[in-house]
């Protein structure tokens, strides 16, 4: 889900996507994550509208919903949880799917969730599940299978751990045998402990970082998302990828219109071009997710379909949690424990 986008891209795209020229009103300011887009559609877009994209980026839900609290922008791309709490605080706005017909090309088994049941909100746009991706030169075979990898004294110093507390929190939930929905302080506590537990093996908390040290071979095991793995592992053969055997977080990322969105109507262009079958096609193959556009899963090759990296197995995703929104209290002890985490 998360792919990094290096600064020199960064400010690359933002020199070319905003000096297009034409008024304020001609714009559409959209907020995802690092490089979870085919930067050439973004170009297409503004030839075939003449509207110009801003694009910036976050590495997690939390710095998202942070920034929304206090700026504007048109389209933004947040996961399931997190939609679920933005349409809690009143931060998103229903969309009219008049305006969105390409909508109907999303797989209905992605839509009508718990994060957004009546599905006014959000129009998916990836979904995956979170894994280990491992060196197999030189981690022993025997050692994989569970998330407790990442705590083998074998490889102290050549682990890491998600710097975002909900992934952390699960991945720790989840080796603990608990819900990752869990709202239980026990439980909750008991997680915090297991990662408190390892830090000494941990050579770091990151998230964007993962994707150039594993490839780099700086460190040797890291728990990360799907679609990275994909593109990691093109970037270095020797790197694996498996959903570990206590089942893990399955997620969908879904574009949205804030509810201070200041240009509604091309946002909801943009929503409705990048569910077009020739742009999610194009998408779904520089970023490696697996799509929730029909059109575009059913013309991809059976190599990509049955892969369960590419698109995740029906037994990973029963057996897997969708992030729930939790009770605001809830919230708050996370970030309790988070802060004892990173002390």
């Amino acid at each position: 889900m998360k792919k990094i986008l290096s600064l020199a891209l960064a400010a690359l795209l933002t020199v070319s996507l905003t000096a297009c020229g034409g008024s304020s009103d001609n714009v559409v300011n959209v907020y995802n994550w690092g490089e979870y887009i085919d930067s050439d559609l973004l170009r297409q877009f503004e030839d075939e509208t003449g509207i110009r994209v801003v694009y910036n980026t976050f590495e997690t839900n939390e710095g998202l919903y942070s920034r929304l609290k206090s700026e504007s922008y048109d389209v933004v791309i947040p996961s399931d949880y997190m939609i679920a709490r933005m349409i809690d605080e009143n931060m998103l706005q229903k969309l009219n799917f008049d305006n969105i017909p390409n909508y109907a090309l999303i797989d209905s088994q992605y839509t009508g969730r718990e994060f957004d049941p009546n599905q006014e909100y959000s129009v998916p746009y990836t979904w995956g599940a979170v894994g280990i991706i491992y060196n197999t030169k030189k981690v022993d075979a025997a050692d994989t299978g569970s998330w407790d990898i990442l705590w083998n004294p074998k490889y102290a110093g050549q682990t890491a751990m998600f710097d975002n507390s909900r992934d952390a929190m699960g991945v720790a939930l989840k080796l603990l045998g608990y819900s990752q929905n869990t709202t239980n302080k026990e439980e909750l506590r008991a997680a915090a402990d297991k990662i408190i537990e390892g830090k000494d093996n941990f050579q770091g908390f990151w998230m964007d970082q993962i994707l150039e040290k594993l490839p780099n071979e700086e460190i040797l095991i890291a728990p990360y998302y799907n679609g990275d793995a994909v593109t990691m592992m093109e970037d270095n053969p020797d790197l694996s990828f498996y959903i570990p055997e206590e089942g893990t977080n399955v997620f969908i990322d879904a574009m949205c219109i804030p509810a201070n969105a200041k240009n509604v109507e091309n946002a909801e262009k943009f929503i409705n071009f990048m569910c077009s079958t020739e742009a999610a096609a194009a998408n779904a193959d520089y970023i490696g997710y697996s799509s929730p556009q029909r059109e575009v899963y059913e013309q991809q090759d059976d190599s990509i379909k049955n892969d369960p990296i590419h698109y995740p197995s029906a037994e990973t995703v029963a057996n897997g949690d969708i992030f729930l929104n939790l009770p605001e209290d809830i919230n708050e002890y996370y970030n309790e424990l988070w802060t004892e985490i990173l002390r």
